[in-house]
């Protein structure tokens, strides 16, 4: 009798596990569609692209569009139960790690954009040139690398040659092999959110004096930047609750193996999928112009305005 019962168990958990995926490959194909959609906007007009905040908001869309491809690839990956050798894992995750930190980097580099066309307009056109803004590309990816260096490095460093040569399952924990490694790399992880809300909360402060101090339209677009700093903000906590789950999965692993898949799930739906697509859109929508030729493209050309 316990035996059956255990085999209904089993065949519930698997349906389960069936219906979620399946939800997540519809959520993950809708996402992929409108950054994809977004994309072609931007491409569409040269103001787009020539820009520094269309720049940078491109360079999010690009981003979190390949962390969907990816981690979706490793969701299937483990449904599946396919192994694969250690060093190829390391190759998916050295991208992962990298791009999972490019998002939120950007975020405050488009904060910064913000601050200096709101608090510094004279100097906005010589610090926010299309030239400046490709080296800030080159500084984001260097930046989003130093994590990923670190958590690599105590990798090499406690990995024998052997254990590159193994199939396992692709999760990012095989880089752990020490306790201490996980504290390096949430260690490395929290003091760059630190900066990276410090970075906000100045800017955020430094424009809402300026809101205040403003009138007219002045005071109109200073207001429409600190709410755009806002979202930044939220978006960035976000990132921050991502972050942190590891810890909070782990522990619930100790006590109970369902409410653990369920919490996992549920995390990957709410703060890995949903904010890579819907903060973006959001933050699409809120651009006058943006809107505008987002409308246009979307009704094959039949809407028109002058943007």
């Amino acid at each position: 009798m316990a035996d059956n019962n255990s085999l209904v168990g089993g065949e519930v958990l698997r349906l389960q596990i069936k219906v979620k995926l399946s939800i997540v490959q519809i959520l993950v194909i809708i996402f992929l569609s409108i950054n994809f959609f977004l994309i072609m906007t931007f491409f569409r007009k040269e103001c787009f692209y020539t820009t520094t905040r269309y720049i940078l908001f491109a360079v999010t869309l690009l981003s979190d569009s390949l962390m969907l491809v990816m981690s979706d690839f490793l969701v299937i990956v483990n449904y599946l139960e396919f192994t694969m050798q250690v060093w190829i894992c390391i190759i998916i995750f050295v991208v992962g790690i990298v791009y999972n930190i490019v998002t939120p980097v950007t975020l405050t580099a488009m904060t910064l954009e913000r601050y200096v066309a709101i608090c510094m307009p004279l100097r906005h056109a010589e610090l926010c040139s299309t030239r400046s803004t490709m080296y800030c590309i080159l500084i984001i990816h260097g930046l989003s690398s130093v994590p990923c260096i670190v958590v690599l490095s105590t990798f090499f460093a406690s990995a024998s040659f052997s254990l590159y040569k193994q199939y396992s399952s692709c999760s990012v924990e095989i880089l752990i092999l020490h306790r201490w490694q996980g504290h390096v790399r949430s260690a490395v992880h929290q003091f760059y959110f630190l900066i990276m809300v410090i970075i906000i909360l100045f800017s955020y402060v430094k424009i809402m004096k300026v809101a205040k101090a403003a009138s007219g339209e002045d005071k109109k677009s200073s207001w429409k930047g600190l709410r755009t700093v806002i979202l930044h903000g939220f978006q960035l906590l976000l990132c921050l609750i991502q972050l942190w789950s590891p810890f909070i999965e782990s522990t619930l692993l100790q006590f109970d193996f369902m409410l653990f898949i369920n919490v996992r799930y549920s995390k990957y739906v709410l703060f890995n999928l949903t904010p890579r697509c819907l903060s973006p859109l959001i933050y699409g929508l809120r651009d006058e112009t943006f809107f505008h030729a987002l409308k246009n493209y979307a009704f094959f050309g039949l809407y028109k305005r002058n943007v």
